[in-house]
């Protein structure tokens, strides 16, 4: 019977490592920030080896899903490459659908990281967007915590997440009276 603890731990990386080589190397290539960067990279932590998540979809990395998995142990350099490309198709929805090009930082940033989360197909046609579209930054924040559920059951992990971007989307009224 193979260690499986063993295996699990090992092929654990770093968010903050990841998230340092994506500021380094790829900051111009993105616009989600630090902030926005660490709400994704912490809620879906970082693993080296292939694994199924919970909707049974191939993941690598940093909640990588898309192009060819291979099943191998990645590096840091390309855990950061994946995830980058990944952040790209959620940035990439928001400024299509969702007028992303117009808003706040820290809206943008909130809103690339549930889009990261759920994906495109589902976010372009919510009351979210249809809320960034109109200008009503509050109420598209506030939507937040209706999107906290996998298979139809309420996940913590969701919650919490969920109320993290909450937060970060609503801090841009705080910014803007500075």
């Amino acid at each position: 019977m193979r260690n499986t603890t063993k295996i699990a731990t090992s092929a654990i990386c770093s968010v903050s490592v990841i998230i340092g080589i994506v500021i380094t190397n790829y900051s111009d290539d993105i616009r989600t920030s630090q902030s926005g960067l660490e709400i994704i990279g912490n809620a879906e932590s970082c693993v080296r080896e292939p694994y199924y998540c919970p909707a049974n979809i191939l993941t690598v990395g940093i909640g990588s899903t898309g192009n060819h998995i291979e099943q191998k142990i990645y590096t840091d350099d390309e855990i950061a490459k994946r995830w980058v490309n990944d952040i790209k198709t959620a940035e990439q929805c928001v400024n299509r659908y969702a007028k992303g090009f117009h808003l706040p930082q820290s809206v943008f940033d909130a809103v690339t990281s549930i889009t990261f989360n759920v994906g495109c197909t589902k976010m372009r046609t919510s009351t979210m967007y249809k809320h960034l579209n109109n200008g009503d930054y509050k109420a598209a924040c506030n939507e937040f915590p209706r999107w906290n559920k996998a298979g139809g059951k309420v996940l913590k992990g969701l919650v919490i997440r969920r109320e993290k971007e909450k937060a970060l989307c609503l801090s841009y009224a705080s910014l803007s009276h500075q």
